[in-house]
């Protein structure tokens, strides 16, 4: 029925009808509200997969390659989509122990074609009567179908997932391992436990900032040359100085994550990360930087350096003493431990300390791994610890954590957090101002100044103006220091009229052979592994090489070393 209407108005429905087109908008409605409840909670959900958040952290997932496994852990990749870690689906191997025949006479037959399990662990489970027992996790196919091949009643498969760590110890200490589970239980595995288990069964992928290229030029360099000087130990990383971004970061001795039980324990320490060292005399490195900044002296300064120091019974000596007035670019191009002690007492006690906690030397370090070791400074930091510190004595860091202060030095004085994520495009990184820009731009040509003239001079890649400092220190012991233990290590950056790059490796106690004269000290030993390192990661870091003689080169580089009369005509005319 219709309403009555006036000529030339619409039909108005009441009713039945009415009643029935009203309920239908109502629904339909109802649906769309649903609809669009359901797009945003996707919505939401898809933005949580881009980008998901661990205390402190922000990580970004990408989508893994089509090949890629998508049940489980996440895989993870280096910066460049190279597959690092993932997971491989296998067979574990249990028994219904109820239901199995002569289990002495099974389990016999069992270690025929299993020969890695225990005679008698495996008697003992068949002997339980349990209904359930695991007898072997994670057989190989060939495995499975030998077992499979006995016939023996009440064994059975479980199918699970292995992790699987194409590289093998390439990456070792960086990516850690899970165990049988899938736990993890070192290294980015563990720190990113919950991350990676979380993103597994949408097929997301963790990408780290490392380059496997770089990561196997690096191994390979170092690995030589521990070998090569009989060390006992090894540590290196390559770190972009203007990001904090980690491209590589190996210990040594290192393990193959695939099988972590078969290496020793030591050789699952890491020491770039876990380590704290003594460093000796890349740390007038710094020296030089906070006494510059600060005003305490400037690059025309100089101290006297003829004679050591007698303080609190102990003589401050140089290694490569030229017993005269030394110049500051002297005093750190020719390593001297007299003229970086003044300067530093010339800084300050207090001085000295602010400036080491500004550059990040005097807390644990922020890194992905759990495996990061906290600093040890002196209990009481008196005239002698700030003379020794000076000089890399009394305060023992991390190499990652040296390695981040250093890029601050040649980057435009900001201290760069280090990081093993890859920062994805438009992400900025933050840092903090540590020294003015002008003294990270005279701390550049100093550092150059060291590999062209000075006890650096071993390190040089042609082509890539390399910069940096050698660093030999004595290892404590009991009763003080042990003269033939070394720490030898160099810190590097290039190229040095736009550092991009920072490299920084340490040998644990190396021992001089027939072609460095017998001697171990980093000039012999670490500075040439550099030049050799940069050399070939140069080209794979797209690091174009240059002319280093052009005169554009020597004036963006120069250093000009002032002698004692110099300064003095200087402070005569000025007065005046």
């Amino acid at each position: 029925m219709t309403a009555p209407k006036a000529p030339g108005a619409a039909p108005h429905l009441i009713g039945s009808k009415a009643q029935a087109i009203q309920t239908g908008r109502t629904r339909l409605l109802t649906v769309a509200l649903v609809f669009a409840v359901c797009f945003i909670v996707l919505a939401g959900r898809l933005v949580e997969l881009t980008v998901i958040r661990e205390p402190g952290k922000t990580l970004a997932f990408v989508a893994a390659a089509p090949t890629k496994s998508t049940a489980g852990r996440a895989d993870i990749l280096d910066r460049n989509g190279i597959l690092l870690a993932t997971n491989l689906m296998t067979a574990s191997l249990y028994a219904d122990a109820r239901v199995v025949p002569d289990s002495a006479r099974a389990a016999q037959r069992l270690i025929r074609v299993l020969p890695g399990l225990s005679p008698a662990t495996v008697r003992e489970r068949l002997a339980t009567g349990r209904a359930f027992v695991w007898l072997k996790r994670n057989l190989t196919p060939s495995q499975q179908r030998s077992v499979n091949d006995l016939g023996i009643p009440g064994l059975h498969f479980r199918d699970e997932q292995r992790r699987l760590y194409p590289h093998g110890a390439l990456e070792s200490h960086v990516l850690g391992f899970t165990d049988v589970d899938g736990n993890g239980i070192s290294g980015i595995e563990k720190f990113f436990d919950r991350a990676l288990r979380d993103r597994g069964p949408q097929g997301r992928a963790l990408q780290l900032s490392l380059d496997a290229r770089v990561q196997h030029v690096l191994r390979d360099e170092v690995m030589a040359a521990m070998t090569r000087f009989r060390a006992a130990g090894a540590a290196g990383l390559v770190m972009n100085a203007n990001n904090g971004q980690i491209l590589a970061l190996i210990s040594l001795p290192d393990f193959d994550p695939n099988h972590p039980t078969a290496a020793p324990a030591l050789s699952r320490f890491n020491r770039a990360t876990k380590g704290v060292y003594e460093l000796g005399s890349v740390f007038k490195v710094l020296t030089v930087a906070m006494a510059l900044d600060s005003g305490a002296t400037k690059l025309r300064g100089g101290y006297d350096a003829t004679k050591p120091i007698r303080v609190a019974g102990f003589s401050i000596r140089d290694s490569h003493a030229k017993k005269r007035w030394l110049s500051v670019p002297e005093i750190l191009i020719y390593s001297s431990n007299i003229g970086a002690a003044k300067m530093a007492m010339d800084v300050g006690r207090d001085g000295q300390r602010n400036y080491l906690d500004r550059f990040g030397l005097l807390r644990r370090p922020s890194l992905e791994l759990p495996e990061v070791g906290a600093p040890i400074s002196p209990a009481r930091w008196g005239d002698l610890s700030t003379m020794t510190a000076a000089y890399g004595h009394g305060l023992a860091v991390s190499p990652i954590q040296f390695a981040s202060a250093f890029g601050a030095m040649v980057n435009g004085g900001v201290l760069m957090p280090a990081t093993l994520i890859k920062r994805q495009p438009g992400e900025r990184a933050l840092g903090v101002q540590v020294i003015s820009a002008r003294t990270s731009n005279h701390m550049r040509r100093l550092l150059r100044a060291v590999v062209e003239k000075g006890t650096g001079r071993k390190a040089q890649a042609p082509g890539y103006l390399v910069g940096g400092k050698t660093g030999t220190a004595e290892k404590p012991g009991v009763g003080g220091y042990r003269r033939n233990a070394l720490i030898s290590s160099f810190v590097a950056a290039f190229p040095m009229t736009k550092p991009k790059y920072v490299v920084y490796l340490l040998l644990d106690e190396p021992r001089g052979d027939a072609g460095t004269l017998g001697e171990g000290g980093a000039g012999y030993t670490a500075a040439p592994l550099v030049g050799r390192v940069i050399k070939r990661i140069g080209p794979i870091l797209g690091v174009r090489p240059v002319d280093d003689t052009a005169a554009h080169v020597r004036r963006a580089m120069a250093m000009r070393l002032y002698s004692r009369k110099q300064v003095s005509r200087k402070r005569t005319s000025a007065v005046n």
